[in-house]
């Protein structure tokens, strides 16, 4: 395996420098903040017990880029999210596996919650194919688990894991009720997407008041941790049209792509009907950046470095990839994702809310550049993309952040009314003061001329007494 990263990290060198020294500097500069190994972590990471070893290994096997994330996580919230993700990840494995009968399906769905806390329970039937069957098999330990949380966590994980699982046995009953395999409307896809996504950000919030980490009244801001949860899910459906198309599973509303003259949503990966699937395509992004300021507002609210890094990562992630969906074909053809060293520049960058904004900008303005005037949605998403004003509004361009302080860019228009502004409230603090100078008068450019004129009349000077004194 070593033998394989070291030839892979090779050929990269060859044919991609630039991130081949991206993913050096990672590698090297970009440190563990905590072990959740070590013996001083094992009060809050819980790894002296067999049963929450076991849950690490099952995190790390379910979700490589989140394991990473969530044991960077302060204090005991690093095992609470553990915890918290394997429980909602049993209840999608269930939801998903199509290998179950819905008579079986439903009793099991909306009792979830209670299976959660009761010792020794585990299922044996999801079907042989589910890449996460193992941890339904051995969810007694994640059982365990559950029980030794604090109260404070354990509740919100319950009412989560209540809220979710109603809203999934619905879903899973009409689709083998009815044989409707679509789902109708934007509407009915948001509340989709709330009940598998924007949930688990309220849950997220909620333990992150309890912890004491987060002001307790940021739990109240459901609207916002629900665009969050938006924002990352109808990403993750976007980019995985052609595996769900695959496995029989469409989320993808139908009012959305019927307007296109599609009757299937399999007919999108046919060739001769890809100009219209990108317009489809684009529809669906454009969907999706209607959460991003939602997302930037909910990210300001944070003041745990930790929660906030934990946060920005899969946001910005989710921003990437939709710029990489935009206008590309071959979405509907495999699986794309973005590359690791892209992926490791933004977990790099991910530690400010201010390099977080410029990095939403980024990928809204690529997306702009890539959009199509022959595309019906084209003046729409220019408007959304060209949505810079939460960026101006928090971070305003022409100030300029330096290590001598606060300046402002002389060409910008608005340092002039910062100016006036800074003079009037002078003004006003010391009314028998002179006023701070503000001459307009451009002193540097005349020092700059005058030197430059005297330069020329010395060396015109030296020229006529040298032609003097040669021909005198």
């Amino acid at each position: 395996m070593a033998i394989g990263k070291i030839t892979s990290m090779l050929g990269l060198l060859l044919t991609h420098p630039q991130e081949f020294r991206t993913l050096v500097q990672f590698y090297l500069f970009h440190e563990q903040k905590r072990d959740i190994t070590s013996k001083q972590e094992h009060p809050t990471s819980g790894w002296d017990r067999e049963s929450m070893r076991r849950c690490w290994e099952f995190l790390d096997v379910t979700s490589r880029s989140f394991a990473a994330v969530i044991k960077e996580l302060d204090g005991d919230l690093a095992r609470t999210i553990c915890i918290y993700y394997l429980v909602l990840r049993g209840l999608d494995t269930i939801e998903d596996d199509m290998t179950i009968p819905d008579e079986v399906k439903q009793p099991l769905l909306r009792s979830f919650h209670e299976h959660t806390v009761t010792p020794g329970w585990q299922f044996t039937e999801s079907g042989p194919k589910e890449k996460d069957r193992q941890l339904l098999v051995e969810y007694a330990t994640v059982v365990e688990e559950v029980n030794l949380l604090k109260p404070e966590y354990r509740d919100v994980i319950l009412d989560i894991c209540a809220k979710m699982e109603v809203g999934m046995a619905d879903y899973a009953h009409k689709a083998a009720t009815t044989g409707s395999i679509y789902l109708s409307t934007v509407t009915e896809y948001d509340l989709y997407c709330h009940y598998v996504a924007g949930l688990v950000g309220e849950g997220l919030t909620a333990i992150w008041s309890a912890s004491g980490k987060e002001a307790p009244w940021l739990r109240e801001e459901l609207g916002l941790s629900n665009s969050m949860g938006l924002l990352l899910q109808k990403t993750n459906i976007i980019r995985d049209y052609h595996e769900d198309a695959e496995e029989g599973r469409f989320f993808w509303p139908n009012e959305i792509w019927g307007k296109y003259g599609f009757n299937d949503l399999t007919e999108l990966c046919q060739n001769d009907s890809l100009e219209r699937a990108t317009w489809v395509q684009s529809e669906m992004i454009l969907d999706a950046l209607r959460h991003a300021c939602d997302s930037l507002d909910y990210l300001r609210l944070l003041k745990n470095q930790s929660v906030f890094v934990f946060c920005a990562i899969p946001a910005c992630m989710a921003m990437a990839t939709l710029a990489l969906c935009f206008m590309n074909a071959e979405m509907f053809q495999r699986n794309i994702k973005i590359r690791k060293a892209e992926a490791a520049k933004l977990i790099m960058r991910s530690t400010n809310l201010r390099e977080v904004a410029i990095v939403f900008r980024e990928y809204a303005r690529k997306i702009h550049h890539k959009a199509k005037p022959q595309d019906p949605n084209f003046l729409r998403i220019s408007l959304m993309c060209c949505k810079e004003k939460w960026y101006e509004q928090n971070y305003p361009s022409f100030v300029i952040l330096g290590q001598e302080g606060v300046s402002y860019d002389p060409e910008d228009k608005r340092t002039a009314v910062v100016k006036l502004e800074q003079a009037r409230a002078h003004a006003k603090r010391y009314p028998n003061a002179a006023a701070p100078s503000s001459d307009p008068f451009p002193w540097e450019l005349v020092t700059y001329v005058g030197g430059g004129m005297g330069i020329i009349f010395l060396l015109s000077a030296g020229i006529i007494y040298t032609i003097f004194k040669l021909y005198g």
